[in-house]
């Protein structure tokens, strides 16, 4: 038996990177898996790669808007059930730019894909949690919502309060079995990375990149998918709930706290 069988679970932005690592993963350990994404044809090679079995749904929508995130879990539930487990994962840095430069547009998108599609998805997946007494919410934060880069503050600004979100959430839930957890991984190599290295961090590319952020780590290597989604899976299995309300770090020694 696997550590999540027959459970549910939703990962949103989980055609890709992180969210399709943690995906792969809880399905290997038995659960019924949907995973949103915008690109189709991600969403098609998972299909075709992973879906013989009938345990997998992709789902193409957007995290951005309140009835885009609930249709989600939606969709989700009629498939398979009762949500038991949903990994918040979409995300990422919109514009690198300084500060004083930042639109409001460009600030409201990065809210919208950051903090409030937490706060859509928590929600949601709290109203079949909480009756049920049971579930897990992991909360894909960074190891930027302890640390503050220049030309990132958008970002940096909303993974620090999902950071708060979840400590308070977690207190308000715990007690009903329902944990809540932020997981903050370090620099991670992903398509993302390898896409927007140089414009969104500033630098020439993601050899440059991996160098400037881990080089005050403690193990002076990018962190592995696998790791970032391994660690994920504990969190949803059995033994996670003694991680209520915690902004655990996955980043090989960066923010020791």
């Amino acid at each position: 038996m696997g550590r999540v069988e027959g459970q549910t679970a939703l990962i949103t932005g989980g055609t890709r990177g992180i969210g399709r690592a943690i995906a792969h993963a809880l399905l290997r350990e038995g659960a019924n898996v949907a995973v949103s994404g915008r690109s189709a044809a991600k969403a098609e090679e998972l299909l075709e790669r992973w879906g013989t079995t009938g345990r997998l749904l992709v789902i193409e929508g957007d995290v951005m808007t309140k009835v885009g995130m609930e249709s989600m879990i939606d969709r989700t539930e009629d498939r398979f059930g009762p949500l038991d487990i949903c990994v918040l994962n979409a995300g990422g840095v919109n514009n690198s730019a300084p500060i004083v430069d930042m639109t409001d547009e460009e600030w409201q998108y990065e809210l919208d894909l950051n903090l409030n599609h937490t706060f859509w998805g928590t929600r949601r997946a709290l109203r079949t949690m909480l009756p049920r007494k049971s579930g897990r919410i992991i909360c894909i934060s960074s190891i930027e919502g302890k640390h503050g880069k220049p030309r990132i503050a958008g970002y940096t600004a909303n993974k620090h309060a999902i950071n708060g979100f979840v400590k308070a959430v977690s207190r308000e839930v715990g007690p009903e079995g329902v944990t809540v957890v932020s997981l903050c991984p370090g620099i991670v190599v992903t398509d993302m990375l390898m896409n927007s290295a140089g414009k969104n961090l500033g630098l020439g590319g993601v050899d440059e990149v991996v160098k400037a952020y881990t080089q005050n780590t403690a193990i002076k290597r990018a962190v592995a998918l696998d790791e970032v989604a391994e660690f994920a899976l504990h969190l949803c299995g059995p033994f996670g709930a003694a991680f209520a309300g915690g902004t655990v770090s996955v980043d090989g020694g960066d923010a020791f706290y």
